[in-house]
């Protein structure tokens, strides 16, 4: 299996993950708060516990976003896009845009990153 370091990004994939990048954090961003705020609202814990669940929620979610969406270059589009993908943050439509060497790799990577 070929990484992102192994091979040419084609110039149309690099073009389609520039604009879906900004669609998937916007829907990451989304889905995190919507967690915080169903932690927030648990009355069955405590002020105290609240806090310390969205700290650690926060925690996790920020290593996650750093994974899928910090420092996006060519060399890191692949393992990005499969980040992306493992946290299902593209529609298959989405996904269908980029080139078919692309899309498999992404697909494997993003399943083996499931396991």
């Amino acid at each position: 299996m070929s990484t992102s370091s192994e091979r040419k990004v084609p110039e149309a994939d690099w073009k389609v993950f520039r604009k879906l990048r900004e669609a998937a954090l916007e829907r990451f961003c989304a889905r995190v708060l919507d967690e915080v705020d169903s932690v927030r609202r648990d009355d069955s814990r405590s002020h105290h516990e609240r806090y310390g669940a969205i700290f650690s929620l926060l925690r996790e979610r920020d290593r996650e976003l750093a994974q899928a969406f910090d420092d996006p270059r060519r060399s890191q589009m692949i393992w990005q896009l499969a980040t992306m993908a493992a946290l299902d943050l593209l529609s298959p439509d989405e996904l269908a845009r980029f080139s078919p060497e692309t899309r498999s790799v992404v697909e494997q990577l993003a399943q083996a990153r499931h396991r």
